[in-house]
């Protein structure tokens, strides 16, 4: 649980980095991102700014392209020197690229590529793709037929947006959200039998908390596959929430050289999430957990580079004597 005394710490500490000779010698950090899917109903208006305003470097938008005046969403979007990261797609039984339906499938595949297109126009270099709806439980015809129809959709959508200068991120999903794809080696499997360099793979700390054995490890088995992140805790909430132990998790994402942005999907502990954002219910969500999200990483973060500066030091004591 993140005290408002520990976040005082960690605030310190990054002061204290920021001050010392570790920053002026070539330190790659991550590149953080906020998803505004858990902002609800709220103007977009309003998400940019608050975003913005906690020193993010980037914005992560749900994929849906018709609900946004991209004129006006670039001028927001400018005005607060705010780069979009990302496309957060929501995959529905109508957006189902697993289904025996075959204008289901062809609906889904559509889909992303209007959200590629809305990338393209809204400079979002990712956007991503779980080929199954959400929530779906039963399958509806034998797993080999619907990993294929998996397969034909990945195909045609990584073509669509190797067009485009777009790369795909697929991401697992909690086995109680998904059946398909639970597990980085599952993405890791798809992406490969695609094999389009505009496909990668994508972790989320939520989902891998649930699924993965060992979180780092599973990181490491994507490599440079990983082109996306999502992060929260093993509650959903800002990550020092729960009990994710963030450490050797950002330790894994620099072994790979991950350079792409880690976002903070974020969202409440209910059965019906959006009616409890929409009702107001999870204030907690907006400017708190948008500055402790970023402020407890960067301190992790800190805390990697404090550790490792005291290591090399001892290190190097040993040796003169």
């Amino acid at each position: 649980m993140v005290e408002q005394s520990n976040l005082s710490s960690v605030r310190n500490v990054w002061s204290v980095l920021q001050m010392s000779k570790l920053w002026r010698v070539v330190i790659r950090m991550l590149k953080y991102a906020y998803n505004t899917l858990v902002y609800g109903d709220e103007p977009i208006g309003l998400g940019i700014e608050r975003v913005a305003r906690f020193g993010y470097d980037a914005i992560e938008l749900v994929g849906e392209p018709t609900r946004f005046d991209v004129p006006e969403l670039l001028r927001q979007l400018e005005a607060r020197n705010l780069p979009v990261s990302s496309l957060v797609s929501i995959y529905t039984p109508e957006r189902d690229l697993i289904s025996s339906d075959e204008a289901v499938r062809r609906a889904a595949v559509d889909y992303v590529r209007d959200n590629i297109d809305f990338a393209t126009a809204v400079g979002a270099g990712v956007v991503t793709l779980t080929p199954q709806a959400c929530m779906k439980i039963l399958a509806e015809a034998p797993l080999a037929e619907e990993w294929a129809w998996a397969i034909e959709g990945a195909r045609e959508i990584a073509e669509y947006a190797g067009e485009h200068g777009v790369r795909v991120a697929v991401e697992p999903w909690n086995r109680y959200e998904c059946y398909i794809m639970n597990r980085i080696e599952q993405s890791v499997a798809l992406v490969d039998e695609v094999g389009l360099p505009s496909m990668g793979c994508m972790a989320d700390t939520f989902h891998m908390a649930i699924e993965e054995e060992d979180i780092a490890a599973a990181i490491r088995q994507a490599g440079s596959r990983l082109v996306h992140v999502h992060l929260a805790d093993s509650n959903r909430a800002a990550p020092g929430r729960g009990h994710t132990d963030f450490r050797p998790i950002v330790q894994a994402l620099r072994d790979v050289d991950f350079d792409g942005y880690a976002s903070f999907e974020l969202l409440p502990a209910a059965g019906d999430v959006f009616g409890v954002l929409r009702g107001g219910k999870a204030p907690e969500f907006l400017d708190q957990y948008t500055e402790e999200a970023i402020t407890y990483m960067k301190g992790v973060e800190a805390d990697l580079e404090l550790a490792k500066t005291s290591s090399a030091d001892s290190s190097s004591t040993v040796t003169e004597r």
